[in-house]
């Protein structure tokens, strides 16, 4: 099913990318927003704690199928956390003072955001099931 690929792929991106922020949050935030300063690491920490969270939420549902009707909380936080975060990192881009490193980040919340907004409109995309008509 594609929409176990997908779960297991947010979950594995969230997953790294929550624990950098969890555990080395003083060193990985200053060279994304480069005058932030040292105390607020906990602000990282935070991020990383939710972004752990909705890991965990798409692993415990990677064999499930999402979309449509189907799995529509899951899908509907992945939606919201992938796009608010690619709104974010682009409007933050648009900042020619903008580190170039975040393309790294936006680019894969941009493309997850469209696939779950996908899953969320038309269906699960599973390829076993013919579609409904």
């Amino acid at each position: 099913m594609i929409s176990t690929v997908v779960s297991r792929l947010s979950a594995a991106l969230l997953l790294l990318a929550g624990v950098a922020l969890l555990f080395a949050a003083d060193a990985v935030l200053p060279m994304l927003s480069p005058g932030l300063p040292a105390s607020a690491a906990w602000l990282g920490q935070l991020l990383g704690a939710a972004w752990l969270g909705v890991a965990a939420l798409n692993w415990l549902q990677r064999n499930q199928l999402l979309g449509g009707i189907y799995g529509r909380p899951v899908v509907f936080a992945n939606l919201v956390l992938y796009f608010v975060g690619a709104l974010s990192l682009l409007g933050a881009l648009r900042d020619p003072a903008a580190p170039r490193g975040l393309w790294w980040i936006a680019g894969p919340a941009t493309l997850l955001a469209a696939v779950y907004g996908a899953l969320l409109l038309r269906g699960p995309f599973d390829p076993l099931q013919p579609a409904a008509r």
